[in-house]
């Protein structure tokens, strides 16, 4: 059961640091989903010119997805040191280094202007953008995790997760306009990269948030303890978190991977690859699609501290599952509503899409956070996350978009989200219910290793 060691933090300070997350995450996921807008409007033509449509589009995933590739290694370097410096200080620098790539996107010139080297700065500005977000999101859960009061941890750390829906939601809404306002010409022209610059702005406010924020304390309770024992284990060679995460929580991060599976190959398929299914295959002009996306975002977010609330109820892995057989089977209907072409069937189709997403991402939070030790934590949460993008979020635009360029259907596209949701069930049905778990304790599980050997080698993770 949750224990009582850490008191809850003042309401005031609390909701501070869940703005200091939410703040980060949304304009970290702005940032991410910008580009992902963007892959698919414009930089085919922009970045990739001389190619059939469809390959333009392939092309451009390609370069969507490098910046999942990247996203691993930021997990490695931004857990390790996370866990030995401390959460707030790495997310300070997650945020500018994706802000600051962002904004270089806005002033890069095009293949007509430099040729290929264009294309190759795009990629080359992707892989920190990937580098970036993989480190954010850890941290970004975990400060309001080991913050927040234990009887409603999935509420509050459900927060920082709506910032994906805002991120999207603040995109699309600034794409939107941008297409309302201009014509096509000026959009390719120039519109595309004034939200590419606003970026700039947003880091700002970003940084002066969050650098008001206290460190975690049940971090700097952890680190206090490991200082206190490091007497006692001095005389054998310092282990890094990852060697620790993967001695003993290989069995978490196998269980984290599986059930990002689902969640993430739904959320890429319904808000980022619909732009090139509704535009190429239904006939809904660009403008619908992004609207329908929008409105679909704003639902999103609301539902998601929702689920996050459901969780604290009746555990993770219920919510979890729920949402796991949902989008599951969902997909047919959702293809067959867009295939109607009508903008009420559209909004119907990723709404309800979102909203059973919503019940895998809420409460993937603390759900995470809670299957790993203390000085670990930033490590295995990560890792297990970002790892399952590679093989998850990353090539589910450029699988879409090939299926549906080799069959012409929707229906292959349907089964392999399908698969997908089969994944996350079997891993869920692997998992424990994590619940009751005190954050404050430093040691491993109980269950998954001997006490005294797992609180030492958190000492030595220091």
């Amino acid at each position: 059961m949750a224990s009582a060691t850490t008191a809850p933090p003042p309401p005031g300070n609390l909701k501070r640091i869940v703005a200091a997350s939410l703040i980060g995450t949304t304009i970290e996921w702005y940032d991410f989903f910008l580009y992902g807008s963007a892959a698919a409007l414009v930089f085919n033509k922009l970045f990739f010119p001389g190619s059939d449509p469809l390959v333009g589009t392939l092309l451009s995933f390609l370069t969507y997805a490098v910046g999942f590739a990247a996203r691993p290694l930021g997990a490695l370097v931004f857990g390790h040191y996370g866990d030995r410096l401390g959460r707030k200080k790495l997310l300070v620098l997650s945020l500018l280094l994706m802000g600051g790539a962002t904004f270089a996107i806005g002033l890069l010139p095009t293949h007509a202007s430099i040729g290929t080297a264009a294309p190759v700065l795009l990629t080359v500005l992707r892989l920190v953008q990937g580098f970036a977000l993989g480190g954010e999101w850890g941290g970004a859960v975990l400060l309001v995790s080991e913050h927040g009061d234990a009887r409603r941890r999935g509420f509050w750390a459900s927060w920082p997760q709506t910032g994906a829906p805002a991120g999207q939601l603040l995109a699309t809404g600034v794409l939107s306009l941008l297409t309302a306002l201009l014509s096509d010409s000026a959009f390719t022209g120039w519109g595309w990269r004034v939200p590419f610059l606003l970026s700039g702005v947003l880091v700002i406010v970003g940084l002066w948030i969050r650098l008001s924020v206290d460190e975690s304390p049940v971090f700097q309770q952890a680190l206090a303890q490991a200082e206190a024992r490091r007497a006692d284990v001095t005389a054998d060679a310092e282990k890094l978190p990852l060697v620790s995460v993967l001695r003993h929580h290989w069995r978490d991060v196998l269980v984290a991977m599986g059930a990002r599976m689902a969640e993430n190959i739904s959320y890429y398929v319904i808000t980022a690859f619909i732009l090139v299914y509704a535009t190429t295959s239904a006939g809904v002009s660009k403008q619908t699609a992004l609207n329908a996306v929008l409105i679909a975002s704003a639902v999103h977010f609301a539902v998601i501290p929702a689920w996050g609330a459901l969780s604290d109820r009746i555990g993770r892995r219920p919510v979890y599952l729920v949402g796991a057989v949902g989008v599951g089977l969902w997909m047919f209907p959702f293809f067959s509503l867009i295939d109607t072409g009508g903008f009420g069937n559209l909004i119907l189709a990723v709404t309800v899409g979102l909203v059973l997403h919503g019940a895998m991402y809420a409460p993937q939070a603390a759900f995470f956070s809670e299957m790993f030790a203390t000085r670990m934590r930033y490590s295995g949460a990560s890792i297990g996350a970002q790892f399952a993008s590679v093989a998850a979020g990353a090539p589910a635009p450029l699988i879409a978009t090939a299926l549906l360029s080799d069959y012409g259907s929707s229906t292959p596209i349907a089964l392999y989200v399908i698969a997908a949701a089969v994944l996350t069930v079997i891993a869920l049905a692997a998992a424990k219910e994590t619940r009751h778990r005190d954050l404050a304790d430093v040691a491993v599980p109980a269950g998954q290793e001997p006490g005294r050997a797992a609180a030492v080698e958190d000492a030595r993770t220091v």
